[in-house]
């Protein structure tokens, strides 16, 4: 890849990957609009620039994502409950978490993900249908309240219907905050809380990804030249700041006019890619 293809990926990358607009579509639609083959170092490159992106989240919320809940436990708390109160926010995050563990452990080994991972036709049909359901979604779950409480069971809940982001094209960022706002949660709370569950479930997919990449019965790094790292570094570079910017705007942008925008978008790209299909081009995916 040339240094322009390699920050125009990166940026697609950092916008798309906390914006309700599925990162999958838009990285197939990028990377043939640049003419860009799938070798081993873009597939090494797509799946390592995620990290960029985790660490906007963190670097964003840092203080809120690095703090342990110091208000005292309730009277009359078990050892165990009074642990749990006090990493209350990690608690929460990983019962949210789980649901992504075994679903997609069972996906992944039935190989019905993988089946999903190589259709572009389906990411371009659930990018339509979901950008259908986000014109009447507000609609649906604007019912938030400032006082709502994230309970274990609320947060298990929002951990379903990431689930259904296994689908590509779905996007994982509209599932969890349309879970959210189902649960209560205002736009901005469903929002925010999509983006600290994004941390656990990108890390762990992209993990997975990474052993397979250096470790699997395929492993090839025979890509890893200077040039390429110095190429993987300016893309986790501009991924980082790409994604940082995104997110900010995103919380004010939902917050504000909720989802029917970027159901259009998502209809007009998912259309966009039917045309391709149809017309006869040959889409591939990026990995």
């Amino acid at each position: 890849m040339t240094v322009i293809q390699t920050i125009i990926i990166a940026i697609v990358e950092g916008l798309t990957e906390f914006l309700p607009v599925s990162s999958t579509g838009h990285m197939i639609i990028t990377q043939n609009l640049l003419g860009v083959e799938s070798t081993p170092f873009v597939k090494a490159f797509t799946i390592i620039i995620q990290f960029g992106a985790i660490l906007s989240v963190v670097c964003l919320y840092w203080n809120r994502f690095f703090r342990l809940n110091r208000t005292p436990a309730p009277a009359g708390s078990t050892p165990l409950q009074a642990f749990l109160h006090k990493w209350d926010f990690y608690w929460k995050l990983l019962v949210a978490f789980v649901p992504a563990i075994v679903i997609g452990f069972i996906g992944k080994m039935s190989g019905l993900i993988d089946r999903f991972l190589e259709n572009v036709e389906v990411v371009a049909l659930m990018l339509v249908l979901g950008g259908v359901f986000m014109l009447f979604c507000d609609r649906l779950f604007n019912k938030g309240s400032e006082q709502t409480e994230l309970t274990e069971a609320r947060a298990f809940r929002i951990g379903l219907f990431q689930c259904i982001a296994m689908i590509p094209g779905v996007s994982r960022s509209m599932a969890t905050i349309v879970g959210g706002m189902a649960q209560k949660l205002t736009r901005r709370a469903a929002a925010e809380f999509s983006f600290f569950l994004a941390v656990p479930t990108m890390a762990a997919a992209t993990a997975l990804d990474f052993l397979q990449l250096f470790f699997g019965s395929e492993a090839d790094a025979s890509w890893a030249t200077r040039d390429n790292l110095l190429m993987l570094g300016l893309g986790c570079v501009v991924a980082f700041l790409v994604a940082l910017l995104a997110m900010k705007w995103f919380v004010s942008f939902l917050a504000k006019y909720g989802f029917k925008s970027f159901g259009v978008y998502r209809i007009i790209v998912g259309v966009v890619i039917l045309a391709l299909l149809w017309s006869g081009h040959s889409l591939q995916m990026v990995d």
